[in-house]
């Protein structure tokens, strides 16, 4: 690989870590629960967005390296959505129903990043088309819950 084609190819770099809720950080370790909730989904929430980001990234260059940026992007979407599924249990009927729509807009990009892999031509370029879609609208339904989250926080402050 000559030296200008390795200044084109950049890394796609693993998104955040997800922490799922109940195991946030020693840092946050004297915060109320809601609180951790609401970071966790922040945090998938950063997530979700840097896998779009790295899956528009590669979707661009269209070159030899997409396939080897992609083949990360079904485990990461994988852990995503199980990080994702995970936190339904602690959020309100609203901010569920968002949640449940990004788990499963996240293992459709799982599925469509797995098929851009062993695809070639056009059926590859509709493959990422559609994994960058997922993405986008995983990002768009957690996205969605936080606010949800946040609007139901108010109400809850109120009653007590």
């Amino acid at each position: 690989m000559s030296q200008i084609q390795k200044q084109n190819v950049k890394t796609v770099s693993a998104p955040t870590p997800v922490i799922a809720p109940g195991k946030a950080p020693a840092s946050q370790a004297k915060t109320t629960g809601g609180m951790r909730v609401k970071d966790a989904l922040e945090q998938a929430r950063a997530a979700a967005q840097e896998l779009h980001r790295a899956l528009s990234d590669a979707a661009v260059r269209r070159t030899g390296a997409v396939k080897a940026d992609l083949e990360a992007i079904p485990q990461e979407a994988r852990a995503l959505a199980a990080s994702l599924a995970k936190s339904l249990e602690t959020e309100g009927d609203a901010a569920k129903r968002h949640l449940v729509l990004a788990v499963t807009h996240l293992e459709s990009l799982e599925r469509h990043a797995a098929e851009c892999l062993k695809s070639s031509g056009q059926a590859f370029e509709t493959s990422v088309r559609q994994a960058v879609a997922d993405a986008r609208a995983s990002v768009q339904k957690v996205s969605e819950a936080l606010a949800e989250q946040r609007a139901a926080r108010p109400s809850q402050d109120k009653g007590k």
